[in-house]
């Protein structure tokens, strides 16, 4: 089953959420993409089955801002995953 995709973006907030949990394996799909110098397109059509060729704006935006906070996790996000587990 699909998890809800937000086309305007993840939630950004300061600590990890509900939405970036559901959307981990996603978020690091892309990264691995973006490593790997994958194609956005290939990316969001295989990572959220997204048609870039009949949405190509919403396409856009939705690997844009994913990638964006998937890059946040990996930097910082991370850290929360951690503290949380911990206590």
């Amino acid at each position: 089953m699909k998890k809800p995709l937000r086309d305007e973006g993840p939630p950004l907030t300061d600590r990890v959420n509900d939405y970036d949990e559901a959307h981990f394996a996603s978020y690091l799909r892309l990264l691995d993409a973006d490593a790997e110098g994958a194609d956005w397109r290939e990316a969001v059509r295989i990572i959220f089955g997204v048609d870039p060729d009949a949405e190509p704006d919403r396409a856009k935006r939705i690997h844009d801002t994913h990638l964006a906070r998937a890059r946040w996790m990996a930097k910082e996000g991370y850290r929360h995953l951690l503290e949380g587990r911990a206590q």
